[in-house]
């Protein structure tokens, strides 16, 4: 059996085997308390009685970025052994690391991605600090708090100011005792600084100068290490960290990496199966390749253990939303007509965590975070899609940092240009407009409707989609052809209207199929009316000439009938599309515009399937498949998702209210002088309200010339009131 022994900083004396590379290995450790002279007694003392010597914390070489300097007292400590090999990590911990990341990353998909890292240190994980900057941009060093105790300040630890600092650095640590360079738990000599630990999402580099330096809460941390041990395990949980990732194989195949890169090194030296081989980086290469391994990651917190994630978009429907936020209640006193297109070039803002989500099925939790951008429909509808395109980029490089594995598109982000299909390539992040449970949901609801406005069958009656070329618009007319059989498709593009009429011909024969570009002359028929656009400053349908007794499904975000319009029919029923209950406690963190524990059904499409663990490019384009909007629905029963009661203009709809307009539209049917009376007030009363639609009227001012300095204001103040948020 071969034996190594491992020197390392402390004064303990333990011995164990472990079974490693299909050998028996025994690993002898003795501490030196960090004296080199003491580890130069030991080292000579075990020359020839051993395979292999580590020197854990005893390095010979010191490396930061791209600098790197030997040690004056670590390089003479090999000399003192003539036969045993004497190793100090260096030879594989940079390839491990960059390797652990690359395992981590597929076992945990997302893991660091986007992540803001903070390396403790830098010096001696050049590997690792490699490896994560090919994942994230935010990359940051403790090293000047941790090695000199310097205060926070601008620039200081940033990677661009590495390559200056890195040899200044090495140069004062060349001489300097070992357990500075490896610092122990304990109190640190200075008072702890807290900032650029509150800074980071990830901690990355040793378990001892981590807990000697970081505050005393890191809640929702990652801490990534070369190895730690139970106890280190213990106090990064008691400090509220949600995982530890430890890069070295944890050579006695345990749950726990808590073998150094030096014990590693010493490991291959003393197993290899030509002792003449040379220690190159070929020789530890080969033998690593037979090491079936992968980085412990370890949650800390049982709460947050296998605890999927999630991340949705929304945006102000208005510019009045920009003033209700507390945050920007002062712009309510600048002119609208700068404010609004001032805050669309906002970066994208962290609103809140979505908690409490739990299948009753699976028992699967979920977790999400609610990202907005700050342009209104309108601006959108103002600039080429590149625009949204990139701040969507954004939103999902926020999503993935806050550790969301797929991001759902709500409201007119999920419209814009191709409807997701450039943010799905361009992102790393699974992308989901949401509309094939909006689908759904809408046409259960507009089923419950009919029905609670005295309907018995539903497959006889006339159904009306507007918007019907849309992407929900189209699917919604091809389900609803199929049970209701007489449909009338609207929409301003008359050929794809005619290639939409083909499609549903050739998928339900029988099925009586009349198109139009405008909604008018067909409304008189029609019991069931689905409203989807994008339109703005124009009237989408006229309410007066409806049916008695009609519903309206309003699926559009923001709303196509605005409530002045709908309350000239007081028989009509206009809903929302269907909204949901998603499963569990959940809480949105954030005024969504919905009663509470109530979700719009895109955002539960993007729950529903973080809980079903589908992190995948689901629902993209305006091509929704019928094949995914059942199982979406299959899925919706199969965690007891629930559709939420009735809505109109934010309110439910009552018993009561249902049978009032039920006796109303009765009366106008059994009495059609009285009906024509009716529609007469009501259009004539409808002149007077503004062509609108999504509360955008039909013209708006551009801003003046002179309020462009109040407009530069706005952008910077926004600018800086949004990174204050985490």
């Amino acid at each position: 059996m071969k034996t190594i022994l491992v020197i390392h900083l402390n004064d303990n004396q333990t011995s164990e085997t472990v079974r490693f590379l299909d050998q028996e290995l025994q690993i002898e450790r003795i501490g030196c308390g960090g004296d080199p002279n003491r580890a130069q007694t030991i080292i000579a003392d075990y020359d020839g009685r051993v395979d292999a010597i580590g020197l854990e914390g005893l390095p010979a070489r010191l490396e930061l970025g791209s600098a790197d300097i030997e040690h004056t007292v670590g390089v003479q400590l090999p000399t003192a052994a003539q036969t045993t090999h004497v190793v100090d990590g260096r030879g594989i911990r940079a390839g491990l690391e960059r390797w652990g990341v690359i395992l981590a990353d597929r076992a945990e998909p997302g893991i660091f991605a986007h992540k803001r890292v903070l390396m403790v240190p830098g010096v001696n994980h050049t590997g690792l600090a490699q490896a994560l900057r090919r994942r994230t941009d935010h990359v940051r060093y403790a090293d000047p708090v941790v090695y000199f105790g310097l205060p926070h300040l601008p620039g200081i630890g940033r990677q661009i100011t590495l390559d200056q600092a890195a040899p200044r650095t090495l140069s004062r640590l060349c001489d300097t005792p070992f357990r500075r360079i490896y610092p122990q738990p304990g109190e640190p000599g200075h008072e702890r600084i807290s900032e650029p630990f509150e800074w980071a999402n990830v901690l990355a580099g040793d378990s001892g100068a981590i807990r000697r330096y970081a505050p005393d809460k890191l809640q929702h941390k990652t801490i990534v290490v070369e190895w730690a041990t139970e106890e280190d395990s213990a106090d990064f949980q008691q400090r509220g960290a949600s995982i530890l990732v430890t890069m070295m194989p944890a050579l006695d195949g345990g749950l726990l990496g808590r073998w150094s890169a030096a014990t590693v090194e010493a490991a291959l030296v003393a197993l290899r199966a030509d002792p003449d081989a040379a220690l190159t980086e070929d020789t530890y290469l080969d033998m690593l390749a037979d090491i079936d391994w992968t980085p412990t990651i370890r949650y800390l917190q049982s709460a947050e253990a296998e605890l999927n994630r999630f991340a949705f978009v929304i945006h102000p429907l208005n510019v009045s939303f920009i003033h209700n936020d507390k945050r920007f209640r002062w712009t309510r006193f600048l002119p609208d007509s700068i404010v609004e297109p001032v805050a669309a070039n906002m970066p994208p803002l962290y609103l809140s965590r979505i908690t409490g989500g739990q299948s009753p099925t699976t028992g699967q939790r979920i977790e999400g975070t609610l990202i907005t951008l700050a342009a209104t429909p309108r601006q959108m509808m103002k600039r080429d899609a590149r625009f949204t395109y990139k701040k969507l980029n954004q939103a999902a490089r926020l999503a993935e940092a806050r550790g969301a594995r797929i991001m759902g598109l709500g409201a007119f982000t999920s419209v814009v240009g191709d409807a997701g299909i450039t943010v799905a390539h361009e992102s790393d992040i699974a992308i989901t407009s949401g509309n094939s449970l909006t689908v759904a949901a809408t046409l259960e609801s507009a089923k419950q409707a009919v029905i609670n406005m005295g309907a018995t069958d539903l497959t006889k009656g006339k159904v009306m989609i507007v918007g019907a070329t849309g992407s929900i618009g189209s699917i919604c007319a091809r389900l609803l052809a199929q049970a209701i059989y007489d449909v009338v498709l609207v929409s301003i593009e008359p050929e794809r209207l005619i290639e939409l009429k083909r499609t549903i011909q050739e998928e339900t024969p029988g099925a009586h199929v009349a198109i139009a570009t405008r909604a008018d002359e067909h409304l008189a028929g029609c019991d069931l009316i689905v409203t989807a656009t994008s339109a703005f400053g124009q009237r989408i349908i006229d309410i007066t000439k409806c049916k008695p007794g009609a519903v309206i499904c309003d699926v559009a975000r923001p709303l196509d009938i605005s409530k002045r319009e709908a309350a000239l029919r007081p028989d009509v029923l206009v809903i929302e599309s269907g909204e949901v209950l998603i499963p569990g406690d959940i809480d949105f963190g954030y005024d969504i515009g919905l009663p509470p524990k109530t979700a719009y059904a895109c955002l539960a499409e993007t729950a529903l399937l973080a809980m079903e663990g589908r992190f995948e490019d689901y629902t993209l384009g305006r091509n929704i498949t019928i094949e995914r909007v059942k199982e979406i629905y299959r899925l919706f029963k199969k965690h007891q998702f629930q559709l939420a009661g009735l809505r109109s203009f934010d309110e439910f709809i009552s018993e009561e209210e249902f049978a009032r307009k039920r006796a109303l539209a009765d009366r106008y049917r059994h009495d059609p002088d009285l009906f024509a009376q009716v529609q007469a007030e009501a259009a004539q009363k409808l002149k007077s309200i503004p062509v609108e639609a999504k509360g955008v009227k039909a013209s708006s001012g551009m801003p003046k010339p002179a309020l462009i300095g109040a407009a530069v204001a706005v952008g910077v103040g926004a600018l800086l009131f949004g990174r204050k948020r985490k």
